[in-house]
Parts: structure tokens; sequence; C-alpha cells
């Protein structure tokens, strides 16, 4: 009886550790300890349960919630976190666009940032399926923005079905600048929701050139959808933060592996 309720007791302080990270975006082990009223290695355990069960994704002195097929943060958690980060690696995703005259921008804060950091110097067309994205651009003067259309995806305000598919499914598209939710050089490019990781699937076919920018916590996430393989990307723009011994194995299947 007393196993039973230890057991029942651990099940219960795990999903409110994960039900804290997702609600706030980390958790750390100090605060959880003393808010569960248990021991800080107590916590630790909890965190390694739960980063084998694939809902947290362990820190230094702390946690994250990794993303899943029931679990997505939303656009505006996004532009909360990392930002400092997002922003340099979006100025060096956008420096190189080289002499590409069509591109497509992926929904996500990121490919937002990259959007805006895009040139307003030179004609462009931009194919995206996000409205902030389209919205950060609609009124650059040499930009012509291709929004397409669809089922608009609440959290992220992105579109996404059939409809989004097959506007792309029509395009020849110089460089896409691709987002995920997680990227594993086992797993690839993946994403929680089928209907994400179509419209990202079908952009990559339409695509001369794919790059992919990202912060340094998406590598080693996985999430529910594989939309592509490592080796489809042109290039990887991500941090200094992603050690320089990852970055390079990455670099072996393919992409350059930019760090800023």
């Amino acid at each position: 009886m007393t196993t039973a309720r230890a057991a029942k007791s651990a099940e219960e302080r795990q999903r409110e550790i994960v039900r804290v990270a997702r609600a706030t975006g980390s958790v750390e082990v100090t605060a959880l300890a003393t808010e569960l009223g248990v021991a800080r290695e107590t916590v630790r355990r909890d965190l390694r349960v739960l980063e084998d069960h694939g809902l947290l994704r362990r820190t230094h002195g702390g946690a994250s919630p990794v993303e899943s097929a029931g679990f997505e943060t939303t656009l505006a958690f996004r532009a909360t976190s990392h930002v400092p980060e997002k922003r340099r690696i979006a100025a060096a995703a956008a420096a190189l666009l080289g002499d590409a005259e069509t591109v497509f921008i992926d929904e996500g804060f990121t490919p937002q940032l990259i959007a805006e950091s895009l040139p307003r110097d030179r004609p462009l067309t931009v194919v995206t399926a996000s409205l902030p994205a389209a919205g950060a651009l609609a009124g650059a003067e040499n930009v012509s923005v291709l929004l397409l259309g669809g089922r608009v995806r609440a959290g992220t305000l992105a579109t996404v079905d059939h409809w989004t598919t097959k506007m792309l499914a029509g395009f020849v598209i110089d460089l896409a600048y691709i987002g995920a939710n997680g990227v594993s050089r086992e797993h690839g490019l993946t994403t929680p929701d089928p209907a994400v990781s179509e419209v990202k699937a079908q952009a990559i076919r339409s695509a001369r050139r794919t790059v992919f920018a990202g912060v340094h916590t998406k590598f080693g996430a996985v999430s529910f959808c594989r939309f592509a393989e490592i080796g489809e990307l042109e290039a990887i723009v991500t941090s200094t933060l992603l050690p320089a011994a990852e970055a390079h194995r990455h670099s072996l299947l393919g992409p350059q592996v930019i760090r800023v």
C-alpha cells in the first residue's frame, strides 16, 4: 500500500512539473523542490523520468518543455523566449539570401524576424503561410507578398491544410526559410502537427535551396511529424550556444552550419 501511494505521489508530482513547465516555459530544480516540498535530488530524478518520456528536456539547473503532438507553444510565447539569440540568427539567415528573387517564409517567430531582416532595396517576392510575416513585409515598396490561403491556426497565426499546400505546389521558389520544433541527426526536422508538417514538406519540395534557422534548444528534440532530413538543407543557422562538436556532427550530414 505504501509503495502504491508513493508511486502515485511521484506521478502527481511529475504531472505538476510538466504543467508548470508548459505554463511558464521552464522550471528550476531549487524552486520545484521548495514548491513541492521534496529534496532537490527527488526533483532531479523526476526530471530524468520526464525526459526519458519525451516530455521535458533537462537544462542546467532545471528543464524546459518538449513540444509534442499534444502540446505546442504559441507564437506569443515564442516571442518572449531567447529573443536576442533569435534576432542574431534571423540576421545571419537573411544574409544567406544571395541572388534569390522568390523566398518562402515559414510560420514561427524566428522566421518572422527573418522576414523583417530581408533587404528592402531590391525586388523580392515572398511567399508565406504566416500572417505576421506577411504583415511585416506588406508595406515594403520593393517586396511583393503572396499569402497562402487555408485554415488559420490560432496559436501560430499561420495557414495550413490542402488549400495551403496546393498553392505552394504551384510555385518554384529560390529559397525557403524553414523552422522546426525539433532537429535531430537521427530523426531529421520534426513538428507536432501533421497539417503544419505538410506545409513545411511542400515548401521544401518547391524550393531550390532550404535554410533552417532556429535556437540551440531545438537540437536533440524530436516532435511527432518528420518533414525533412538534415541532408536536404543547404544551411543550418543557429547560435554559439549549440556546442561546436554537435554543429560539426550535423555538418557531416551535408549542410553548412553557421553559429552566431
